[in-house]
C-alpha cells in the first residue's frame, strides 16, 4: 500500500509548497503514481503555480462532499514526464472560496476528516497510488490538523529564523506527540551551511527532537523563480533537485 505524507510547517513562508511539488515530481519522475493535493485553504498557492485558472472541481466540493475524488483529480503526467504520473488536486483559490473555507465550523471538519482518511482506501488502495502528498496550511488550523491525523509521515518545513526555530519546537512539542507521527524535519532557505558543521543531524534531533530529512540551503535562483519553476522537472542537474532526489530516497527507505 502506498503512504500519505503531511507537508507541514509553523508559519507560512518556508518554502511548503515548493517542496511539495517538487517533490511529488521527483517521486512521478522515478516512476511512482502520485497525487498532489493542496490544502491550504486559506492561502491556496498550488493552481497559481501550475498556471491552472479554472478546474471543474476543487478540493473544496470533494470536502463539502459535493463530488468524488475522481472529479478533483487533474492529470499532469504528461507535463511531468518520466515514467510514472501525478494527478492534482487543487484548492479553489477564489476570495469567496477562501471565505467560506475559513468559516467552516468544527462539525463540518470532522466531516472532511473522515473525506481525508477515506481517501486511503479510494486513492492508495484501489488505484494504487504510492504516495499521497498533501500540502497543509501553515499553524494549527483544523485542516492542517486533519492532515497530520491521516498522514503516515510529515515532514516539518522550518527555516534558521529565531521565531520560526521556537514556533516549531513549540508545535512540535504540544501538537505532534498527541499524535506520535512519524516527523522529519527540512531546514530550508540555510544562508550559511558549512557554519552548521558535519553534526548537524544531531544537532537537529537534539533541537527539535526529530531526525533531519533534509537541509536546503538559499539557492538565489530558487527563490527569484518565485515557484514558477519545478526544478524536480525542468533542471535536473540543480543542487536542489539533488537534494530532493536525497529527500526521496530517505523516505522510501522509511515506507
Amino acid at each position: 500500500m502506498g503512504r500519505i505524507i503531511a507537508v507541514h510547517s509553523y508559519k507560512g513562508g518556508t518554502g511548503k509548497t515548493l517542496l511539495s511539488l517538487n517533490l511529488a515530481a521527483t517521486f512521478a519522475k522515478r516512476g511512482k503514481k502520485v497525487c498532489l493535493f493542496d490544502l491550504d485553504f486559506r492561502a491556496p498557492s498550488l493552481a497559481t503555480l501550475l498556471k491552472i485558472e479554472k478546474a471543474e472541481h476543487w478540493v473544496n466540493d470533494y470536502l463539502n462532499g459535493t463530488c468524488e475524488i475522481d472529479k478533483v483529480l487533474v492529470d499532469l503526467s504528461s507535463m511531468i514526464g518520466g515514467r510514472g504520473y501525478l494527478f492534482v488536486g487543487l484548492a479553489n483559490p477564489t476570495t469567496e472560496a477562501i471565505r467560506d473555507m475559513s468559516a467552516k465550523d468544527r462539525k463540518w471538519e470532522m466531516r472532511a476528516l473522515g473525506r481525508l482518511l477515506a481517501l486511503r482506501n479510494s486513492l492508495l488502495c484501489n488505484k494504487d497510488i504510492d504516495y499521497l502528498i498533501f500540502d497543509t496550511s501553515p499553524g494549527l488550523q483544523y485542516s492542517s490538523i486533519n492532515a497530520i491525523v491521516s498522514a503516515d509521515l510529515v515532514i516539518v518545513a522550518t527555516t534558521s529564523d529565531r521565531s520560526d526555530v521556537e514556533g516549531t519546537k513549540r508545535m512540535l512539542r504540544e501538537l505532534y506527540d498527541l499524535f506520535e507521527k512519524k516527523t522529519e524535519i527540512v531546514l530550508n532557505r540555510v544562508l550559511d551551511v558549512p557554519k552548521l558543521g558535519k553534526d548537524i543531524h544531531a544537532r537537529v534531533k537534539d533541537v527539535y527532537q526529530v531526525p533531519l530529512l533534509g537541509l536546503v540551503p538559499c539557492f538565489c535562483d530558487v527563490l527569484k523563480a518565485e515557484g514558477g519553476t519545478i526544478f524536480a522537472k525542468d533542471k535536473p542537474e540543480h543542487p536542489f533537485t539533488r537534494i530532493l532526489s536525497e529527500m526521496a530516497d530517505t523516505i522510501e527507505k522509511l515506507s
